[in-house]
């Protein structure tokens, strides 16, 4: 399985600890590379590209609150991030609303936290059903605006 994965400065150190922990994916580190100051939006969107372009199957985003990098995220047409601090928001994400990036807020959340939100979605599957006519609307919606 593929994952993008990105973060400002602020998520720097969860976003290396993330890719250490799960070494069994193939990452596309969409950066930044090191703790200097940067913007988010500049990574959030990276990730949220390769994810909807299919070039990754999956995408991780992370800033100090998550909240910058989910709203970035979330204007690339096709993705629908989920920012989450715990693994029961994280399957429910996967499972209600067919979600393909997860953000964090790295001052939110621990390191394990973070791998078990990750490995419950990545193991989770969208149920379908009334979720799909829903995140069908969604779509719809953002094909026309």
């Amino acid at each position: 399985m593929k994952l993008a994965i990105g973060s400002d400065h602020g998520g720097f150190l969860l976003k290396k600890e993330i890719m250490n922990q799960l070494s069994g994916y193939q990452w596309v580190d969409c950066g930044t590379y090191d703790e200097s100051s940067c913007d988010y939006p500049d990574f959030a969107f990276k990730v949220g590209e390769k994810v909807a372009s299919h070039e990754c199957d999956f995408g991780i985003v992370i800033c100090k609150s998550g909240i910058g990098v989910s709203i970035c995220a979330n204007k690339v047409k096709g993705i629908r991030c989920a920012l989450v601090d715990n693994e029961k928001d994280a399957v429910l994400s996967k499972q209600h609303n067919n979600s393909n990036v997860l953000a964090f807020g790295a001052q939110q959340v621990s390191i394990l936290t973070a791998i078990d939100c990750i490995q419950s979605w990545l193991n989770a599957s969208f149920l379908k059903g009334r979720h799909e006519t829903r995140v069908n609307k969604i779509t719809q919606y953002e094909q026309q605006h």
